[in-house]
């Protein structure tokens, strides 16, 4: 009886420290593994990504970048980056004059004409909010790691 009553508490204890649906814990640890094999995975465009998940109505990447970004506008998404490691600007604002749509809501094109070029930093953040467009840029042999965080409009 008394091996009943521990298994029952124990069982009790461990469905009551379950955790909750949805939530999830990178730790540093895997961050840096997860960090290690972007380099290989380098898009012709010089830029690697790497989904942490997606919950409802925003989503995380890592990103590795080692070169320009096309200037992107979304048309009902907010783009929050957290800036981990490395060197690089963004410019924000303006136009893009060759802009086409790529995806479902979102236009992307070469260039920005009359925005505001910002320099970022390891540990800035920035938030992006949706139908604003921005485009990261970086020095030749630069390189630069963020968290983004994609979040639907409502």
């Amino acid at each position: 009886m008394k091996a009943r009553s521990a298994l029952f508490i124990l069982t009790a204890v461990a469905a009551a420290a379950a955790l909750p649906a949805g939530y999830t814990h990178w730790t540093a640890q895997q961050i840096q593994e997860r960090d290690k094999t972007l380099p290989a995975k380098m898009s012709r465009v010089k830029v690697s990504t790497a989904s942490l998940g997606a919950w409802g109505n925003h989503s995380m990447s890592l990103v590795h970048r080692e070169g320009r970004g096309q200037a992107e506008f979304h048309e009902t998404q907010s783009d929050i980056l957290i800036i981990r490691d490395g060197a690089g600007s963004i410019v924000v604002g303006g136009t893009i004059p060759d802009g086409k749509h790529t995806t479902a809501h979102e236009i992307r094109g070469s260039k920005i004409v009359g925005g505001e070029t910002q320099t970022l930093h390891p540990g800035d953040v920035l938030h992006i909010p949706p139908k604003t467009p921005h485009q990261m840029l970086l020095e030749p042999g630069a390189k630069l790691d963020y968290f983004a965080i994609k979040v639907d409009a409502r």
